[in-house]
């Protein structure tokens, strides 16, 4: 029997979401063994957890080396994380597809309207030349979505890139660029086109292409470049089937099915109180048959309103609050 969807837009309150996801929280102790474990080895016991901020956080790390799946039939695909070579990558199982594609093209229609408004240009090197990439995956579709001919992949053809931007000028669509950040970087540095009136979308990624900038430096690099006031930003994983998005300044939003927490840096099962820089935790209802919470090795800093800023990662992330699961 297939399993049944839960119904995203049906989250629209504080209380829908803290409802919705201690129902998750009780599913997935049960039906995913390593989640079960996890919250085992730290001695809770499921029915005392009454408020999100008691439910425990599964270290995202341990997708590397673990199963993490709840689904009673076997997914429908698996998306990997990109590595070095010789890393070992996380792996992502998906039980339905029809719940990723639910839960990107809502948050992207949340946050910029319909797919159908823009020309979207995607700039993805090293995504696109390997299999199993969600990033891919999801742009591949808000292509399909735009309904447009000169919506594409441009993977090293600058010249055909530089050459549609111009046709794309030329419409009445809105022009969306989305790339990763160290082809953006590539392209404003050796041919920057004026992107006068359109979205630049960076999704990260500068991890061995250069030197790495902060945020700031990088972002004005950008913007004069390219001409635009700010640069947009997505921030996602392959751990996740939900997105949050920067419209400029790098303060990310989510969607109402989505909520970032901050977790004090010294002891990852306290979470923190304040806006100070802690490690980051997700609650992603959209996984709903692998797990929805999830401790990553982002820094970040998390606001009352439920906005973020992301500051880097944790220098030791690959271990740091994850030595109950990581095996001998």
């Amino acid at each position: 029997m297939k399993q049944s969807l839960p119904d995203l837009s049906a989250i629209v309150t504080p209380e829908d979401f803290e409802s919705a996801s201690l129902a998750t929280f009780r599913f997935q102790v049960e039906n995913c063994a390593t989640y079960k474990e996890f919250v085992n080895h730290l001695h809770i016991r499921p029915q005392t957890v009454k408020t999100i901020r008691q439910i425990p956080f599964l270290p995202v790390s341990l997708f590397k080396n673990h199963r993490i799946y709840c689904g009673t039939e076997e997914p429908e695909i698996s998306f990997t994380s990109s590595g070095t070579t010789g890393e070992q990558t996380s792996v992502h199982e998906v039980a339905s597809l029809q719940m990723y594609e639910a839960s990107f093209k809502q948050g992207f229609g949340i946050f910029y309207g319909s797919a159908d408004q823009y020309i979207l240009l995607a700039l993805l090197p090293g995504y696109l030349e390997r299999k199993g990439s969600s990033l891919v995956y999801m742009a591949e579709h808000l292509i399909r979505s735009t309904n447009h001919p000169l919506s594409g992949f441009y993977l090293h053809d600058t010249d055909r890139l530089l050459m549609t931007i111009e046709k794309a000028r030329n419409t009445n669509r809105k022009i969306l660029l989305l790339s990763v950040t160290h082809a953006l970087v590539k392209l404003a540095m050796q041919h920057p086109p004026d992107l006068t009136g359109a979205i630049v979308m960076e999704t990260g990624g500068m991890k061995g292409h250069g030197r790495e900038m902060v945020r700031s430096e990088l972002h004005q690099l950008l913007c004069e470049q390219f001409r635009v006031p700010f640069i947009h930003s997505e921030y996602g994983m392959t751990e996740l089937l939900s997105q949050a998005y920067s419209k400029g300044k790098g303060m990310f939003h989510c969607p109402p099915w989505m909520k970032v927490l901050s977790r004090d840096t010294d002891d990852p099962l306290t979470l923190r109180k304040d806006n100070r820089t802690g490690g980051i935790n997700i609650i992603d209802l959209a996984n709903r048959w692998s797990c929805s919470f999830l401790a990553t090795q982002d820094l970040g800093r998390v606001y009352e309103n439920g906005n973020f800023e992301i500051m880097g990662r944790f220098d030791n992330s690959d271990v740091r609050g994850c030595n109950l699961l990581i095996p001998d």
